[in-house]
């Protein structure tokens, strides 16, 4: 394994949104906290490295979103409250949060890693999934091209039969989040709002940062294999842009406090993905 190569992978995980360290912290009530006082320090950052600042899924649309002559929900209020949650090195026009030191010493992510995280994945899209079906304001993100538990499934039975690999059960990073969405909607609609940030940046960050991390994990653990979780059926820009009006008619219907609802779930949301990532660091099973 190329030196170049690993820290390449540890440096986009590093810039992926989700930066917080699982183990600091409760998912229950976390709207309050600055999910940057837990950071991962896992791996290291390069400022060199080109895809810092894609790595969110609020980056991707910056350019546009200035352009825009109606500013959104997504690209204002929302948006706002994630760039807060970035450093400079993350965002680097926009991110306002302080930089943490990193450890000197890099960590190699194994193939068991990595199926722990698929495992987690699955789990935490599992809450997610079963939410837009029992709540009717939510019918509309149903079956929308970016539901991934199936694919995962499809993953799961490749790496334990590829590389011998028993089928581990979820870990407590996957439960944690996946019983905090799933809090969320035993509340109702009442909640949609919050549920909403979490489903946003949830799935949106894996269509940019996450997809980056599954091209450079699979360079270094699957000979280049590109596993179904990264595959859509059709364009998934186009998915994405349908969603996004939808996410942007509902929040139309929504009051001031609502719509601050939602925004104040981002440092949840952030750190629901980043006790995902943790997997990937060598630390999803150890808490």
């Amino acid at each position: 394994m190329k030196l170049t190569q690993l820290l390449s992978v540890q440096a986009l995980v590093s810039s992926v949104q989700y930066t917080t360290h699982v183990s600091s912290f409760s998912l229950t009530g976390t709207q309050s906290l600055n999910p940057n006082l837990y950071r991962q320090n896992i791996f290291p950052v390069s400022r060199n490295d080109p895809t810092v600042a894609f790595a969110h899924p609020h980056a991707e649309t910056a350019s546009d979103s200035v352009a825009e002559e109606k500013k959104s929900f997504i690209d204002t209020e929302l948006r706002g409250a994630a760039m807060k949650l970035h450093t400079r090195m993350q965002s680097p026009k926009e991110g306002e949060a302080v930089e943490k030191p990193q450890p000197p010493e890099p960590y190699t992510p194994t193939r068991v890693d990595y199926l722990n995280f698929l495992v987690d994945s699955q789990h935490v899209y599992k809450a997610f999934e079963e939410t837009t079906v029992s709540i009717t304001t939510l019918s509309d993100f149903c079956d929308t091209g970016l539901d991934r538990v199936k694919p995962l499934e499809i993953d799961i039975e490749f790496m334990m039969k590829e590389y011998d690999i028993t089928r581990p059960c979820v870990g407590k990073a996957g439960e944690d989040y996946a019983d905090l969405i799933r809090n969320i909607a035993a509340k109702g609609e009442e909640n949609s709002p919050e549920f909403m940030c979490h489903y946003y940046n949830h799935y949106f960050a894996h269509t940019a940062g996450g997809l980056m991390i599954g091209k450079k994990i699979s360079a270094l653990l699957l000979d280049k294999k590109k596993l179904e979780f990264y595959k859509y059926d059709g364009n998934v820009n186009k998915i994405k842009g349908d969603i996004k009006k939808d996410i942007e008619k509902l929040a139309a219907s929504w009051t001031k406090e609502q719509r601050q609802q939602c925004v104040d779930a981002t440092a949840a949301a952030f750190m629901g993905g980043g006790s995902i990532n943790s997997n990937l660091g060598g630390r999803g099973r150890s808490q």
